[in-house]
């Protein structure tokens, strides 16, 4: 799944789970870590698999329950000590909501081949045509039906969070604004 069809279904899920649970929209540093925890998976593996080959895919440790067994506990610890424990839920939503998408649709009807990915190390992944770099990884892909299903999806999480009231954008901007005001 490409980055963006990651973090719709990650802010989606999420945005129901806020609603549900304090009556409101996501707040902007929670997003932040939403954002950053649907992308985490492919940030680790991608690179060390693509472009350093120190991982034999590109879904394999960070794509890993074992090695989320492992992050979000640390994750929750550090939010407990911050007292920010909806930072690290966000980011758990995001973690685990990009391993869920990157399961293949035959998991529906009961098709598990192809989740290996899911207990790397201890069993292996599909190996794919291997590439040069991690631009390369993803130029090699084309735009299929899949990829024009998740930027749909985008789009429909573009909507929801603008029916939320863009949450985020404002905090964007006011560190956007202080970081080019130290360059003047």
């Amino acid at each position: 799944m490409w980055p963006w069809g990651h973090l719709a279904v990650a802010y989606l899920l999420y945005t129901l789970y806020t609603r549900r649970r304090y009556g409101r929209p996501p707040e902007a540093l929670a997003l932040a870590a939403l954002l950053l925890g649907s992308q985490v998976p492919d940030l680790i593996d991608k690179p060390l698999a693509w472009s350093l080959g120190v991982l034999p895919g590109g879904r394999t440790l960070g794509h890993s329950l074992l090695f989320a067994a492992l992050l979000l506990p640390a994750v929750y610890a550090l939010a407990i000590r911050l007292r920010r424990v909806d930072v690290a839920t966000a980011f758990a939503i995001g973690h685990l909501s990009h391993l869920l998408a990157d399961l293949p649709p035959g998991v529906l009807v009961g098709d598990f081949s192809d989740t290996e990915f899911l207990l790397w190390p201890l069993t292996q992944p599909e190996t794919y045509e291997s590439v040069d770099s991690v631009t390369g990884g993803f130029l090699g892909y084309s735009m299929g039906t899949y990829e024009w299903i998740q930027l749909g999806l985008f789009v429909v999480a573009l909507a929801v969070w603008y029916r939320d009231g863009t949450p985020g954008l404002a905090s964007a901007r006011l560190t956007l604004e202080r970081y080019t005001s130290l360059g003047r």
